[in-house]
């Protein structure tokens, strides 16, 4: 499939800041499922700086920003051909080992449900295939946290998201990850784009999932909000411990108070809007 996207960022400050500094991660991971055909990240007046890729094999770039600054755009646009692999990543090179993604974070740290819930799940497929276990873990997280917008706040842990039993995708991934963690699979968080032409289909503007490693494929996408492995209408950013960790955009400001955030996305299919077209 070959998709296009529009992902514009916008921050308006109360007051104006002295100077602001980024860590950017906007730019689609290098793996066999996807293929960049073009794409830009692009700020009026920003400083770019460093730019590498990480242990995990995530492109970063950091920008900076001196005032005084009453807002901040930042645009990606771009086209990339994607493939469905069936959640599994194919050929993305890093260095990080998997075992790194066994330690909980403070949003991942696990709770007595939590613990009930991996062992109630796992409890009766003892023996069978590790990544028939994982489809397990994650078809319980999308049954115990409904999707629900409004429930839950950016620091919402994985324990806060269980017990409360609604939340959006980024609860759902801390919860499996917290599940697969506390069950010996190390589990991480990841960032992208979804496509999605149903109406039915969960998007968000920064769409999130969790990766599981599972014995003899590697690294699998897995998607509880709509219960499926990630497929060609996903686009993959990057990853990270949590979801601070693997945030698209980190930051921080010198000077003023207060500001507000505007995002807008749009993920086309390129093929079906040139067919209406014609």
């Amino acid at each position: 499939m070959k998709l296009s996207v529009s992902h514009v960022t916008r921050y308006v400050f109360e007051t104006p800041v002295t100077r602001l500094i980024q860590s950017h991660r906007l730019t689609p991971s290098r793996c066999a499922n996807q293929r960049v055909i073009s794409w830009e990240v692009n700020m009026l007046k920003a400083v770019r700086g460093a730019a590498f890729r990480d242990g995990a094999g995530d492109w970063t770039e950091t920008v900076s920003v001196d005032g005084p600054l009453d807002a901040f755009e930042i645009e990606v646009t771009g086209e990339i051909e994607t493939e469905d692999f069936a959640g599994v990543l194919r050929d993305h090179r890093e260095k990080v080992p998997p075992s790194a993604y066994l330690t909980p974070t403070a949003r991942t740290w696990p709770s007595q449900p939590l613990r009930e819930l991996a062992e109630d799940t796992l409890a009766p497929l003892d023996g069978r295939p590790a990544i028939e276990r994982a489809h397990a873990l994650s078809n319980a997280v999308a049954d115990a946290v409904e999707y629900v917008p409004g429930e839950t706040e950016s620091l919402t842990t994985a324990a806060e998201a269980l017990e409360g039993g609604k939340g959006v995708c980024q609860d759902q991934t801390h919860v499996l990850m917290a599940v697969a963690q506390m069950s010996g699979v190390p589990a991480r968080y990841v960032t992208g784009y979804l496509f999605s032409a149903m109406p039915d289909h969960i998007s968000e503007a920064s769409h999130a999932w969790a990766e599981l490693y599972v014995d003899d494929l590697g690294w699998v996408g897995f998607d509880p909000s709509n219960r499926v492995c990630p497929d060609d209408r996903y686009i993959r950013l990057g990853s990270g411990y949590d979801s601070q960790d693997a945030a698209p955009i980190r930051g921080v400001v010198s000077g003023g108070a207060g500001e507000r955030l505007d995002v807008s996305v749009k993920v086309r299919d390129i093929a079906a809007s040139e067919q209406q077209q014609q």
